[in-house]
């Protein structure tokens, strides 16, 4: 499990069509083969490691569904270790498992602050609510706006210099993972059994349907 908050800019050394290797550094303290390490929001596996960084195994399906197919050598990457359990939680829970990816129509500057716009699938954004959670390459933010499928999110200037956003650009992909909770309550209200035992009113009339 990850939280969203960003430990380190990677870089990419090289990418194969079965696997991605790293140079980074503040990710390999105590880490070591089999570990797992969030890169732009997906989880892999550490295979080997080095002086200078690691290499992750990636599959086939991953690349496609990810923007990781789409990285090339000096690209950077958002990295995470997996949280320790008696580890502080700064963002929300993430899981590594991303569930598509979205498309950048912008990121401006409004003072000291920055504001991204990001284009979601119908499927993604129907898990999306005003200031709940999502992670966008890994990144734990929270909606600010949403309008149709574009949500927005405020972004402060740490993050926005410590993460690969200020590499951004219109059309970018980005990979998406919303909060799993809506996911788990869908499935759960999907279920005829769970509908009978629950106040249907009471969840139209607090916006949770």
């Amino acid at each position: 499990m990850f939280t969203g908050i960003i430990e380190e800019l990677g870089k990419i050394r090289q990418v194969t069509n079965r696997s991605i290797e790293i140079e980074c550094k503040t990710v390999l303290e105590n880490t070591k083969p089999g570990d797992s390490i969030c890169v732009n929001g997906v989880c892999l596996t550490v295979i080997n490691l080095n002086s200078y960084g690691f290499v992750a195994d990636v599959s086939g399906e991953t690349f496609k569904v990810t923007n990781l197919g789409s990285l090339k050598t000096g690209d950077f990457v958002n990295l995470e270790r997996a949280m320790n359990a008696d580890g502080r939680f700064g963002g929300h829970i993430v899981s590594g498992h991303i569930d598509g990816r979205g498309r950048d129509k912008c990121i401006k500057k409004n003072g000291e602050f920055y504001t991204l716009e990001i284009e979601l699938s119908p499927e993604q954004s129907k898990y999306v609510i005003k200031k709940g959670s999502i992670a966008v390459n890994g990144i734990s933010l929270t909606v600010a706006e949403i309008s149709g499928n574009t949500v927005s999110c405020a972004i402060i200037p740490h993050t926005f210099e410590n993460t690969n956003l200020k590499y951004l650009k219109a059309e970018d992909f980005v990979n998406i993972e919303v909060d799993m909770f809506a996911k788990y309550i869908e499935k759960f209200l999907s279920t005829s059994d769970n509908k009978s035992r629950i106040d249907m009113d009471f969840l139209t009339e607090n916006g949770y349907l």
